[in-house]
């Protein structure tokens, strides 16, 4: 682990290479799992205040979803997550005529409805942040379907710190993240 101001970084986001291959899982993270996205409390007065800008881009299942869940549940332990449309999809999500999952949220933003990318969690992915009291763990989440995204990255050679580059500098600023990238040169080059 690499201490970076109040975080903990695993050095796998520094050692194990990622780019998304959209075409190839389809964008199953969004479909895949037992949950939602994780949202951070912050995120949910966005979702309040947003819904009706992004509810245009959202199919009938989703908005569905959400009538009934909600903008975003509760979970037992506490923690805040997009609603599942019938235990699969999340609610937010939509698809292409080609079967590729998409954010509704994202739509919305790239068409200018909202100045909100999308929940952190998601642009963050593959990368899962925990805060605890003392420190912040941000950690690479490896998972099966993510296979051709570490291919990719391989093939050509991307870090996964790199990948998620824009993510990390919205959730941590850009002194944080150059800070990291000077640590993982130096990592790299040992």
């Amino acid at each position: 682990m690499l201490n970076i101001g109040n975080t903990l970084v695993s050095e796998d986001l520094l050692d194990l290479d990622f780019v998304c291959n959209i075409t190839q899982c389809k964008g199953a993270c969004c479909v895949e799992g037992e949950a939602g996205a994780p949202l951070e409390e912050k995120e949910l007065k966005i979702l309040e205040k947003n819904y009706s800008a992004i509810a245009p881009y959202l199919n009938e299942s989703g908005k569905v979803a959400i009538k009934k869940q909600g903008k975003f549940i509760e979970t037992s332990d506490g923690e805040f997550e997009t609603p599942l449309v019938n235990g699969k999809e999340c609610a937010y999500a939509v698809f292409t005529n080609q079967g590729v999952a998409q954010c509704g949220i994202e739509n919305a933003h790239k068409d200018g409805k909202l100045d909100w990318k999308k929940p952190i969690s998601c642009h963050l992915y593959p990368i899962r942040v925990q805060e605890y009291s003392e420190f912040t763990a941000i950690n690479y989440h490896h998972w099966q379907i993510c296979e051709t995204a570490c291919s990719l990255g391989a093939q050509l050679k991307v870090p996964v710190y790199k990948f998620v580059k824009d993510a990390l500098i919205r959730k941590f600023g850009t002194p944080w993240y150059n800070e990291l990238d000077r640590v993982a040169q130096k990592h790299l080059s040992e």
